[in-house]
């Protein structure tokens, strides 16, 4: 089964979330803050991490950020704040989910698991409905086997929501996908997300892209229907 992270400075929560995900089977591995975490996740890196937002320390965003310089780990954001700016943050930074305090252990293990369901398998089998063979559009290429994202040779590190979301365009490209279809391709159906959950996750992607290489302008908005990859 796979392990997670759970980081938090609140041990009641480390306590009864370990509890919960070990009934299902789960591998856990607790810390306290993130500085702790990350150096734990050099030696024994998790399948998914659950990260708090406010810790001592390091908080969850700044750990959110060290981790997104060197991997794509699937990350769901734990937050007893209110103020939107933090999840829409969250989310433009690349974390996979967020659930708010107080939350019930039955709807934390169903997110764990939806997210785990859109990550790649260890084994190479692709996750339902994917298919596992490599997807080329003009400079892109995409290998869901093995995770992989590149353009114009050049390697693009994608969360697993962000890949789905591409594939999804780029699958028929000039076809144009809604909101709700993107969200359908990428997250699992109990799991409700909103307009601006893909709305970050595509800022986010074209930033990548862009860093790789600055005239990248293949996601296409059209406003109040959605979005489309460009035909080449």
């Amino acid at each position: 089964m796979p392990t997670i992270a759970l980081v938090d400075d609140d041990r009641n929560i480390l306590t009864s979330v370990s509890i919960a995900l070990e009934a299902e089977g789960y591998r856990i591995m607790t810390y306290t803050d993130g500085a702790s975490a990350l150096d734990g996740f050099k030696t024994s890196p998790p399948d998914l991490a659950i990260l708090d937002i406010k810790m001592p320390r390091m908080d969850g965003m700044e750990t959110l950020r060290r981790l997104r310089q060197k991997s794509d780990m699937p990350v769901i954001f734990l937050t007893s704040k209110d103020e939107e700016i933090d999840e829409l943050f969250g989310l433009k930074m690349g974390a996979d989910d967020f659930i708010r305090k107080p939350f019930s252990q039955r709807l934390l293990v169903e997110r764990v698991k939806a997210v785990l369901r859109r990550t790649t398998p260890k084994d190479g089998v692709a996750p339902k409905e994917v298919d596992a063979r490599a997807l080329e559009r003009g400079h892109l290429r995409m290998d869901p086997e093995r995770h992989t994202c590149t353009w114009k040779n050049d390697p693009v590190t994608l969360t697993v929501t962000e890949f789905l979301i591409l594939q999804a365009l780029a699958t028929r490209p000039g076809v144009v996908k809604s909101r709700n279809a993107l969200m359908d391709a990428a997250y699992d159906d109990q799991v409700y997300v909103d307009d601006r959950t893909i709305d970050s996750h595509i800022k986010r992607l074209r930033k990548k892209f862009k860093v790789a290489d600055n005239d990248f302008d293949m996601i296409e908005t059209l406003y109040g229907v959605g979005y489309r990859f460009k035909e080449m």
